[in-house]
This record gives structure tokens, sequence and C-alpha cells, in this order.
């Protein structure tokens, strides 16, 4: 008896509490699914059968009419924003009310790992931003630039003792991918286009699976964020990461070794001091900012690795690949992109270079086309810091309330682009493209590496395999990046005549 009381005590507990936020947009006239408890409107992504981008998109499709919609994440208020000059008061506009990122607090910013540019929000986003977007000048990328070719070189070798036989393009460019940023990041041969299950591969692999367990985790810490907060979300692969860069830091004694790589950049910015400037959080009584200060801890370097490989090599993998699938059942397109890179090519002795992928103009076209129709990044997130008042939809929101911006829907709706279907780089010729009445709708996540398509398209061809899906699945994973569910399986046959070499 005494168990049944306590069992129903807590499940009308649990009830309760769950649902305390639930007519949070219904006060608001705000358009919405119905939520359920503990679900909120969430209940298809915390059952990875929908990702985060797939829910987002599928919300800003169900309410067309509407600038916002609701949703909640649990018990927690989200806003979808459907309005490109909503999105431009959030993210620029009105910056001051949506510093916060909102992704730290569902992966658990007191991570050490996570306390990464990507992660955090605030001042520290803030002066890490200040000390590092030096360290990304196109001088020191252009430096780098003899690395990623010798990888590229690397890569034509690989497909070419493929034969003619199946290979699967996520695969091939994930490891082409983890090559050149263990190189040009933190000056690692790892050697996974020759070895699969080289250590560095593995480690990516690591931190890339989603399992129930992970999945599970991330629930708990959005539903009961305060019984939740000590749960770790990295310690599979933490350990192994932070064992990499102690070992990386400890052969350079902590000092920059003019290799001009990721890791001396960040060295630079340690040698440097205390980071120092105005917060963005804090105001004097006279409403000046107080002074924000951060020290380049060894755990912060970390931090800034963990992110560099995990979104460089995750997204740059997804881009590349998908690129070269759209490619591939669109032979005409593939044959135009072959036509700019070979005759670049022969302008630069036949050699690939920095300058001559900065001249490769319908090889950009056709990138930023791929990254329109599949964003490896699906959307964005914020988080409102103050009371925000949307004064044009009549909408006040308080404090805390979550964000997200669908790239997937926006960069696919007709509404701002003819034929979004159709896979058409012309579209983003800039004597076609209006520029100011799409930048806030087509926001792709990084350019990728336009230097690996380049080198694979002037040795081969692509083609569909017998076993290629057209329109492939994504996987319903909450992760932040876009996964093709079962790879991209492509031919790559070489070129019968051949004008650009390596």
């Amino acid at each position: 008896m005494i168990f049944a009381l306590i069992l129903f005590i807590f499940v009308v507990t649990v009830y309760l509490y769950s649902t305390r936020t639930f007519d949070y947009w219904k006060k608001r006239g705000i358009k919405h699914d119905t939520p359920i408890p503990i679900f909120g409107t969430n209940a298809k992504g915390y059952l990875m059968q929908r990702s985060m981008s797939e829910l987002a998109a599928d919300m800003y499709w169900k309410y067309p009419k509407e600038k916002v919609v609701g949703f909640f994440r649990s018990s927690t208020p989200e806003l979808i924003i459907r309005d490109p000059d909503i999105v431009k008061r959030v993210l620029l506009t009105d910056f001051s009310y949506f510093y916060k990122r909102q992704v730290s607090p569902i992966l658990g910013s007191d991570e050490p790992l996570l306390k990464n540019l990507f992660n955090v929000d605030g001042d520290l986003w803030r002066l890490l931003r200040q000390r590092m977007t030096p360290a990304f000048t196109s001088g020191k990328l252009k430096a780098m630039f003899p690395l990623i070719v010798e990888r590229a070189e690397r890569l034509q070798v690989l497909l070419s003792s493929s034969h003619g036989k199946t290979v699967d393009a996520r695969e091939v460019m994930a490891r082409y991918t983890t090559d050149f940023i263990g190189a040009c990041g933190f000056g690692l041969e790892a050697n996974s286009l020759n070895k699969e299950d080289s250590e560095i591969r593995i480690l990516g692999q690591k931190i890339f699976k989603v399992t129930y367990k992970g999945a599970f985790k991330a629930m708990a810490k959005q539903v009961f964020p305060q019984l939740c907060k000590n749960v770790r979300l990295t310690d599979r692969f933490e350990s192994d990461l932070m064992g990499m860069v102690n070992a990386i830091l400890t052969q350079r004694n902590h000092q920059p070794t003019g290799r001009n790589d990721f890791i001396d950049q960040l060295l630079e910015c340690q040698k440097k001091g205390t980071i120092v400037g105005d917060s963005i959080e804090k105001l004097k009584p006279d409403g000046t900012p107080e002074a924000a200060t951060l020290e380049m801890t060894d755990a912060i370097i970390a931090a800034q690795v963990f992110v560099f490989f995990a979104a460089g090599f995750e997204t740059s993998s997804s881009t590349t690949s998908f690129t070269l699938h759209l490619l591939a059942y669109h032979p005409e397109v593939q044959r135009k992109v072959q036509d700019n890179i070979d005759t670049v090519l022969a302008r630069h002795e036949n050699k690939l270079s920095y300058d001559a992928i900065k001249e490769m103009s319908y090889l950009e076209m056709a990138f930023k086309e791929s990254m329109r129709i599949f964003p490896s990044v699906g959307f964005l997130l914020r988080e409102c810091a103050k009371k925000y008042t949307f004064e044009d939809i009549n909408l006040t929101i308080d404090p805390g309330v979550k964000i997200m911006i669908s790239l997937q829907a926006m960069q696919n709706d007709p509404q701002y682009f003819d034929k979004p279907e159709e896979f058409r780089p012309e579209r983003f010729d800039p004597n076609e493209l209006d520029s100011e009445a799409t930048k806030y709708v087509y926001m792709p996540f990084g350019d990728g590496p336009r230097a690996c398509i380049a080198a694979v398209l002037s040795k081969f061809s692509v083609e569909p395999a017998p076993d290629t899906v057209r329109y492939p699945e994504v996987e319903h994973t909450p992760g932040v990046v876009q996964i093709i569910k079962g790879g991209l399986p492509l031919l790559f046959k070489e070129r019968k005549k051949q004008t650009g070499v390596l």
C-alpha cells in the first residue's frame, strides 16, 4: 500500500513537473502541436525516429502561413522561426538578446571538452572568438595547402585501385578528411586512407557514434537538468582525445613549432596570456560593460581541438560526398565542373594549388548548390537571454526560451529559391543571385574542402552504383550533423582524356 502511494505521488509529480509550461504558446497565440508529458512535442526526436534537422523542417512545413511556430523540447518552450526578417533580428540586429547559443545546456556545458567555440556562449564565446579569429587568415590557410594536396594525391591512388568497384563515397571522404585534418590541425600522420583502423579514424567514429544510452542521457539532461547535471555525454571519448592533445602539447614542449597548424595557433594564443575584453553578460551600474577575462589553459585548448576535429571531420565529409552524389546523377553538371577544373589547372601547370581552387568558380557554385539542398548542419540554435518582444507579430518571450532556425527547410523553400528540388549551380552565379534576398535564408555551416572534389573530378567521373539510392534517407539520430543512412555508394571511373593532374 505504501509503495503504491509512493509510486502514485512520483507519477503525479513527474506529470505536473513535465507539463508545467505546456500552456506557454497557447497563452501567446502561437500555433503548435499538442505536447505530451515528458516528451513535449519532441517524442520522435527522443525515440530516435526523427533527427533534430528533420523535426525543425517538419514543423516549418506543417504551418506554412505562420512566421513562427511553437515547439516543446520536453518542457522547454522553443520557437521555430520561419521568416527571414525575424531570423535577421535574432542573429544580427538584436544579437544582445540572443547571444546564447543554446547548445551548451543541451550537451552539458560543465564538461571540459564542450568549452569550445561552437558550444559556449556569452563572454566565453566572445573571448575565444576574439583570440582565435586571427588563426584562420587566408595566408595561414594557404600555407597549409600543400598538406591538403598531398592527401588528395593519396585519395586519387586509393580510388584508382577500386577498379570500377562500388566505393562508399561517404566513408572514403571521411577517411580523407581525417587525414587532412590530422595533418593541418595537429601535425599527425593519420594514414586513414591506407589504414581503415587508424587510431584517429577510430576516435572520429567514436565521437559520432550515437547509441541509445547516449540518446537517453541527453534526453534525461533536458527533462531533468538539475538531477542530471553531473551526467556526462563525452565520457566515451574524453580520455582518448585529452590524451592525444596532451601528447601533442608535450611533444612540442607547449611552444609553437613553426608548423602553423591549428595546434600552433592555439599555443600562440596561449603565449599571449590572459584574454581580456568587454563583457556581454555583465554591466556596471552606469550601463557600461564589465571586463571579462579568460585563461587559455590546456583544457581550453583541448576543447578547441575537439570541435575543430569533430566539426571539420563530419561536416566536410558529409558535404563533399553528397556533392559527388548529386554530380553522379547530373552528368551534364559534372562535365561543366570538370571543364572548369581542367581549364583552371591548365593555367596552373596542371597543379592543384590554393590559388587554382579560388579560380574554380563553377565548382564553387556546384558546391554551394549542394549545401543548399542538403546542409550538413540543418538548423541553427539560439536562446533568449532577456525578455524580448517581436513587435510585428505581437509576441513577447522570456529568458530561457529556445530559438530554432530550420536551414534545411528555408533553403528548400520555393519562396526563396525557384524550383528548389532542382540541382542547378547557376543559381549561385554572382550575376544571377540576389545575395541580399537570401542572406538570412542560405546559411550553410562551413565551406568544406573543395580541393578534394577538384582532385577527384580531375581524374575520375562519378556514376551511380547498382545499389545507389537516388534520394537517400537521413539517419534519425539526435546529433547536430545530418548523416546519410547506409552511406553513399558510387562508381569512380578514370577519365579517358585527362587534362588535369596534380
